[in-house]
């Protein structure tokens, strides 16, 4: 057959470990023998990150802007561990934080239903779509640590002069302080987000914070999303039959436990991310869970919701057999190919993304699968495929689904 062509390019952001792997495999199998693949590719692994500074990243960012459309593999934040590991010049921040400081944009993330997968909540019977704000909090903190005894002031210095301070401790011994802000405009970004995205897949939204405890910090978030919910909002979800509820993060949590899902969950950048892959566990495996950054602007970058599978990675590299779940970045790229479609009006394009995942859901739903999968199916005598083996498997149903 003739390949595809594709009119714009994708920005494609590779990344490290097991995961990079993957990403190879998942081009060299079941993208480029279909598609006259053009991407706009940036090396985001934590070597190249340390080799540019981490300007990389910023420049991937920017090429999202021009584009489009992305789609990133996983990658390391790193610790001190890896700072060692790695030589680093310095503790780099989160990659995933800086891209979507720079858009600017929510990540909603939602779990990949397939037969055979039961949630480990059983009454969970509809997906969880986890609406993440993708600005601030401790992803864009200022951190040190203290040595000798002393005191932490936050201090702000207007443009006229105006100061205010507020101690933060007295430390008499060592210990770690940290700040962190965010932007009304980013949150109110967050909120419209999460209220047209319940309009357009007809979700109600769930929010929680904790400002009973962050009487201002939090309770700014809670502010800024009753007055939008309100003003733009109200009659648009009324007349849809759609609700906005706001409560406690932990009674949220807890409502959650009890629900049958079907709504969106909002949460805060932190919140999000510990969220998120509780509930993607939860519904079979971290390697289940598709990720979108979608920017007011119209901006779209795809991932995996997980990282980059460490512990794999070390086998791999000792030659050892791993079998590692590649669906969610399978569904990575073709979420981002499907979308560059879209915005090319290109069908073909699109209804081979489409085809790629009903390939890898009818592979797994035939039995076959990674060992996460096998060991929580409800198929009986499930085939335990390694990590090649299985986006081979993949490819295999795709070529039947192609004739």
């Amino acid at each position: 057959m003739e390949k595809i062509k594709m009119q714009t390019p994708l920005v494609e952001m590779d990344g490290d470990e097991m995961t990079r792997i993957l990403w190879q495999m998942i081009k060299e199998e079941l993208l480029l023998p279909y598609i006259d693949l053009n991407t706009e590719y940036y090396d985001l692994g934590l070597i190249h990150r340390n080799e540019t500074d981490d300007q990389v990243t910023v420049d991937a960012a920017n090429a999202t802007k021009k584009y489009g459309v992305a789609v990133k593999c996983a990658t390391i934040t790193p610790n001190k561990a890896r700072m060692e590991e790695y030589n680093l010049k310095r503790m780099y921040k989160s990659p995933n934080g800086t891209i979507r400081a720079i858009l600017d944009g929510t990540v909603f993330r939602s779990p990949i239903i397939v037969k055979g997968i039961e949630p480990c909540v059983k009454n969970w019977k509809k997906p969880i779509t986890l609406a993440r704000h993708a600005y601030g909090d401790i992803y864009k903190n200022t951190e040190f640590y203290i040595d000798k005894p002393g005191k932490v002031e936050l201090v702000y210095t207007s443009e006229d002069g105006e100061e205010k301070r507020a101690l933060v401790q007295e430390f008499h011994a060592p210990g770690v302080a940290m700040g962190m802000h965010n932007m009304d405009a980013s949150i109110e970004s967050f909120a419209r987000s999460c209220f047209n995205y319940a309009l357009d897949t007809r979700q109600d939204v769930w929010f929680g914070a904790k400002d009973t405890i962050s009487k201002t910090y939090d309770s700014r978030f809670k502010e800024i999303f009753g007055r939008i919910f309100e003003a733009e909002f109200r009659d648009r979800f009324a007349a849809v039959g759609l609700t906005y509820f706001y409560s406690l993060i932990d009674d949220i949590v807890a409502r959650v436990m009890k629900a049958e899902g079907g709504f969106i969950w909002a949460c805060k950048n932190y919140d999000g991310d510990v969220m998120s892959d509780m509930v993607s566990s939860a519904f079979g495996s971290l390697a289940m869970m598709t990720s979108v950054l979608v920017s007011p602007q119209g901006y779209f970058e795809y991932e995996a919701a997980h990282g980059t599978v460490q512990r794999h990675y070390y086998r791999h590299l000792e030659g050892k057999e791993t079998s590692t779940n590649s669906v969610a970045t399978i569904f990575a790229w073709t979420g981002a190919l499907r979308k560059r479609g879209e915005l090319d009006q290109n069908r073909e394009l699109s209804a081979f993304a489409d085809l790629l995942e009903k390939a890898t859901l009818q592979t797994i739903e035939s039995g076959k699968m990674t060992k996460d999968l096998a060991l929580i199916t409800s198929l009986e005598n499930p085939e335990v495929l390694n990590s090649r083996d299985f986006i081979q498997a993949v490819k295999e149903t795709l070529n039947e689904l192609m004739k």
